[in-house]
């Protein structure tokens, strides 16, 4: 893989480790969402507070945004009548021209990329069927690729649509390192309350912690709030195995944003902008690279315009934020939809320069994880500043642990 002209080459995983007890990592929620501890890092500067008294910390008339992905029913289970059990994890669409929102919505039959728990026992072309009182789910073993298996799933009654199927037959997938099956309460407390666009396969645990409450203690202080949409990938939970990070190939994400909504971000550039998630963080910084392709060709397709993990690092991209979402807003304006529906495959690590967020919400993340990588870029070396404090004094890790926030000023 040919190496980014500005990307740092001294990079290396093994510099973003650090020891993680089992016992720090949050297996439940909380009883309450904004019961949650809240560390906040400015300027060197470490602060405690929970998640309920967020908003007396924020500047008045700062823009927050939120990812309003939904996690689906992604995982299957099917009994071969042998007794042996079949795991199929869907991660998304076979079509790369497929976007999440026609696939979920897809009747009769669909293709997916999967993986598989007890592939062995399932051979090419065998079909698995799962059924109710109501629906039958059939599974036909399509093919096996390098790092998951083509998977064509079909089911009656065909009017129902894949959202439908999966809401019935499936389950919550909760990220491993929990080492539990999903339970009743996961249901309700492994979505946002703003979850509204079906399509992740893990939470934007950032939002888990929003209340009610917390919102009306936000619009009290004169806080906007604007949603985007990333469906977060099981890459996410992916360790980087490489380790010097130029040799790592990030995941791509689907993302999805609106004319109006661009617009809101355009009219609130000169204000402070902060990220709940990290998730919501690659989408708005993955705006501007996009912005800056449509701005070079103002006729690029929708197929062609998509964010590689390099765009960021290459010696030529370098324009004003305004110039980037304008021409941005412009290409939407001309689509049919008034949407953007692409993937990025953005990958921000210590080096890369923030474009328009500056601050940003977020848990506490996994050793040697792409995740922590966008916090050192923010932050800087004092992420082990942040975490060796956090693990002195107790907090939970993870996508049910407690949450930090980083702010630039």
């Amino acid at each position: 893989m040919p190496e980014p002209e500005k990307f740092p080459a001294d990079l290396r995983i093994s510099d973003f480790n650090y020891d993680l007890p089992e016992e720090r990592i949050a297996r439940y929620p909380m009883a309450d969402r904004d019961a949650s501890r809240l560390l906040i890092y400015r300027q060197g500067e470490i602060l405690e507070t929970r998640f309920s008294s967020l908003a007396e910390f924020l500047s008045p008339n700062c823009l927050m945004i939120f990812n309003n992905s939904k996690v689906i029913g992604a995982r299957l289970i099917f009994n071969k009548r042998t007794g042996a059990q079949i795991e199929i994890f869907c991660l998304e669409p076979d079509d790369p021209h497929t976007d999440m929102y026609v696939a979920m919505h897809t009747k009769e039959k669909s293709r997916w990329k999967c993986l598989i728990g007890g592939a062995s026992k399932w051979k090419r072309g065998t079909v698995l069927e799962k059924k109710t009182a109501t629906l039958t789910l059939h599974a036909t073993f399509i093919e096996k690729k390098t790092e998951y298996f083509i998977v064509e799933f079909s089911w009656s009654p065909d009017s129902l649509d894949f959202s439908e199927v999966l809401h019935s037959l499936g389950s919550i997938p909760l990220p491993p390192y929990l080492k539990r099956q999903a339970e009743t309460l996961d249901a309700e407390r492994y979505q946002t309350i703003y979850a509204s666009e079906e399509g992740s396969v893990a939470a934007p645990t950032a939002g888990l912690h929003f209340t009610p409450q917390v919102f009306d203690s936000l619009t009290k202080r004169n806080i906007s709030r604007l949603y985007v949409t990333l469906h977060v990938g099981a890459g996410t939970f992916m360790p980087v195995k490489s380790d010097r990070l130029s040799d790592h190939l990030m995941h791509e994400e689907f993302i999805e944003v609106d004319q109006d909504t661009l617009q809101i971000l355009v009219e609130k550039l000169s204000g402070y902008i902060i990220a709940v998630g990290t998730t919501t963080l690659r989408t708005i910084e993955s705006l501007y690279w996009l912005g800056v392709k449509t701005f070079r060709n103002r006729n690029i397709t929708a197929s062609e315009l998509t964010i590689g993990q390099w765009d960021p690092y290459q010696k030529d991209a370098d324009m004003s934020v305004e110039e980037a979402l304008y021409s941005l807003l412009e290409w939407i304006g001309r689509r049919p939809d008034k949407k953007l529906i692409t993937r990025t495959q953005l990958f921000i690590v210590p080096g890369y320069q923030f474009k328009i967020i500056g601050g940003l919400i977020t848990n506490f993340h996994l050793p040697k994880s792409t995740l922590l990588l966008l916090v050192g870029a923010l932050i800087g070396e004092d992420w082990k500043k942040v975490y060796q404090f956090a693990l002195k004094n107790d907090y939970r890790f993870l996508s049910y642990g407690d949450g930090c926030m980083f702010l630039s000023d």
